[in-house]
């Protein structure tokens, strides 16, 4: 099978979905800072695309995850010359989400001999950045646990086997989600 490219042509159809769930992240925010909302609708829109070329092509590309990288070093570079303490708080923060999504994913990349994929393990690394630390356990609890269901009830129905992989970047923006909406 050949992969596609990707390129941002071919994303922009699917982009529909997650600025109608940003907009109802809005109207929940009350007073989170523009910056903290930026950052949600970022998360959203990249993490909507991802799981659209997972399902399509079984992989996350790297100019995607480069792009979530590049959007969030552009939104917490203005905050170090705004607010200096609340900026490097936050990036702590953010720092330390990054580490933890992608550390514990490359654990289970490494441990499950590639059963996860390393688009997966890059898309919940950057995904930390916008979550942080806190918010990023959450999320990685709720998508795992998204896709563990939806694998036993595929299992159960017979539509999968046993060995089969299904990707996971659904679940995790699925978890995202949960979490964006749960702050």
């Amino acid at each position: 099978m050949v992969m596609a490219k990707w390129n941002l042509r071919a994303a922009l159809p699917y982009v529909g979905l997650p600025v109608i769930l940003t907009a109802i992240l809005v109207l929940g925010a009350g007073g989170t800072g523009a910056d903290i909302l930026l950052q949600r609708i970022l998360i959203a829109i990249f993490g909507y695309i991802a799981s659209v070329f997972d399902l399509k092509e079984r992989r996350i590309p790297n100019s995607l995850i480069l792009g979530m990288l590049a959007a969030w070093v552009l939104i917490m570079v203005p905050k170090l010359f705004i607010n200096t303490d609340a900026a490097i708080r936050s990036l702590s923060d953010s720092l330390l989400g990054f580490a933890f999504g992608g550390g514990v994913f490359l654990i289970v990349y490494l441990v499950s001999r590639k059963g996860l994929g390393g688009g997966d393990v890059k898309f919940m690394a950057a995904a930390g950045l916008y979550l942080g630390v806190g918010w990023t356990i959450p999320a990685m609890l709720f998508g795992t646990i998204l896709a563990a269901l939806a694998a036993l009830t595929l299992l159960a129905l017979k539509k999968i086997k046993r060995k089969d992989k299904i990707p996971l970047a659904q679940f995790l923006y699925a978890g995202i989600l949960i979490t964006l909406f749960l702050q």
